[in-house]
Order: C-alpha cells, then structure tokens, then sequence
C-alpha cells in the first residue's frame, strides 16, 4: 500500500518487476509521487521535477488520479540534449494528460491532432532529397536491372517480378517499351525486354507496384553490397526516434531501405512498408490494414499534392513537406505544410 504521506512509490521482489527494462524480480522499483492539482496542465512543473529527481523512472503517479507511463526511452539522450528535461516532461504531459492516457493530445480548431496513432511518410521530398531519389536511386535501378535479373533469375523473387511486368502490360502506350517474350524464349530474350521496358518506365516516370517491387529488390542488393547509403533530412532521425518512443507506429510508402544511411540503420523505428498508387483505394487500403477506429487516426505525410489529395479523401490527416528542391505548390492548396519533422 502506498503511504499517503510518501514521494515515492518503492517495491520490490515482484514477479511484474521483470517486465521493465532494466529491473529483475530483485531489483527495487521506484516511482515518484506528485500531488494532485485542480487541473491537468498545472502538473507540468511538478511533473518535470520527478523527472529531473527520478532520471530513470518510466512512469509518475499522481494522487487521487492516476499515473503518467511513457516508456523506458521516452527522454533519450537527444531529447535531454536539445530540449532537456523539463521539456521532456511537458511533452510527456501533454501526452498523458488530458486525453485519459490515450495516447493522443487534444485537436484544437484547425490543427492536426499531434499525436496520431500512426505515421504514414512518404519518401521523395519528405524523408529523402528529391535529387537523391532521381539522381542516385532510379539511375542505379535503370543501370543495373541487367545485373540483377541475370544473377537472380531463378529466384522466387525476381520470378515473381518478371510475372508482375508482364502481367500488367507494362509496354503498352510507352515510348521505347517492347513486347516481353514469352519464358521459353530464352532467358537473355526476356532479360533483354524487361530491362528495355523498365527503362522506358522509369523515363515516363510510371508509378506502379510491378515497378516498385522490381526496384526495391535491386536497391536491396545495393545496400546489402555497399553500393548505396540511404540520404535522409537531419531531423528525420530524433522524429523517427521519437515517436518510436510514444508507441505511434511508423511506416514509409515505398521499399527504400533504411537499413543503411547517412544517420546509420533506421529500421528499428520502423514498423513496415506501403505500395500506393497514388490514388485514393491504396490508402483505404492502409487504413483498414492498419485497424485504427477511423482513418483519421493515420498521419500521411508528403510531398506530392496529389497524394496529399487522395489520401484526404480517404479520411487521413495530411500534411505536405516542403524541402529543398520539392516542386512549388499552387496557393489555396488547403494542406497543412510543414519544412521539419519537428514541427509535428
């Protein structure tokens, strides 16, 4: 029982203990106590306060209420570094307070609720420089899809590639496309075409799953053979972090590997992958994937307006990045904007 004169909650040789980071059966658990206030925002002080007394606690009890939990990582070394603690603990404020521990803050009028259930981010212009995605990746796909068919053939992944070109009629109605031959043409016919075809697709700057597969396997090899390094904005890595840490999941639309890049392996982060259309059934599509109560429980993230169009219209909330060398944006688009993941 808690004493209701103490600061601290302590207890001890509890088979629950083991399921915190750090701690075992033995171990002694301690959480800080705060006192109660008329309201949830007049916390904020005390709250920081348990937390700068308390550094390795993960959680804040507060009488005659309830407690504050957010994770063994949720202050990391970044988050003390940049903001220090006393914003650490706003955060994990807002967080907490005022939405019953739902994990979501308030929405005020015409703002995006800050803390959505999921992340959706795309790639081009949000996570990654548009020049390294048209300059380094789609040059390395184009200059490689030879290689890679000739030395993965055989394998189910690039058979089941092959299948999906072919199946869609890729050449059809695009400059410098060909006809694929049928398999027992001979293998180097049908390399011959793809790569022909995907060249031409890449020029035409078709967006399509059969595509995306195809390159993604061929970006995969270039990582895994370090011939590629991943190039993402400065402030995407303390976001990835940090909503990893309020067990808001993450996932990126496009196969781009994150496994290795300017900021190190990212995929922790992670949660999964999208293929889109860039129409709006592939995000009713994520949305139900996804199970949340209702679409707009989903943060879409990206640089392209017509995405940002047909993800709105499946009910997601939207915001548009704005980095350096995205396209311009016509006025009265209607989109939240953003140039920094920190400012979400």
């Amino acid at each position: 029982m808690i004493n209701p004169l103490s600061k601290e909650f302590r207890i001890t040789h509890m088979e629950m203990i083991k399921g915190i980071k750090g701690h075992g059966y033995y171990d002694e658990l301690v959480v800080p106590i705060i006192e109660n206030t008329a309201y949830e925002y007049e916390l904020t002080d005390s709250f920081a306060k348990a937390i700068e007394a308390y550094p390795k606690t993960t959680a804040v009890l507060v009488r005659n209420h309830g407690v504050f939990v957010w994770g063994d990582s949720w202050i990391s070394a970044k988050t003390q570094v940049n903001h220090g603690p006393i914003q650490g603990a706003r955060r994990g404020l807002s967080l907490a307070g005022e939405s019953n521990l739902s994990g979501k803050a308030r929405k005020t009028d015409g703002e995006i609720d800050p803390f959505p259930r999921c992340v959706v981010l795309d790639i081009e212009g949000t996570t990654t420089p548009i020049s390294f995605v048209s300059e380094v990746l789609f040059p390395y796909a184009c200059d490689n899809v030879g290689r890679h068919l000739s030395a993965t053939y055989d394998t189910p992944d690039t058979q089941n590639d092959i299948m999906l070109l072919c199946s869609n009629d890729l050449e059809q109605g695009i400059a410098g496309a060909v006809p694929v031959p049928k398999d027992d043409t001979g293998k180097e016919e049908v390399i011959a075409a793809i790569v022909a075809n995907v060249d031409a697709m890449i020029k035409a700057d078709r967006k399509i799953t059969a595509l995306k597969e195809l390159q993604g396997h061929i970006w995969k090899n270039g990582y895994e053979n370090n011939e590629l390094e991943g190039i993402v904005f400065d402030d995407v890595p303390e976001a990835l972090e940090k909503w990893h840490a309020l067990g808001i999941k993450v996932m990126l639309v496009q196969r781009l590997i994150f496994g290795k890049t300017n900021y190190g392996d990212l995929r922790k982060y992670l949660s999964g992958f999208f293929d889109t259309t860039g129409e709006t059934p592939s995000y009713v599509n994520i949305s139900e994937s996804l199970g949340v109560d209702k679409p707009s429980d989903i943060l879409f993230v990206t640089a392209v307006y017509q995405e940002a169009t047909a993800a709105k219209a499946a009910g997601l909330e939207v915001i548009i990045s704005i980095r350096p060398g995205n396209g311009p944006l016509h006025e009265n688009h209607g989109f939240k904007t953003i140039k920094s993941f920190s400012e979400i």
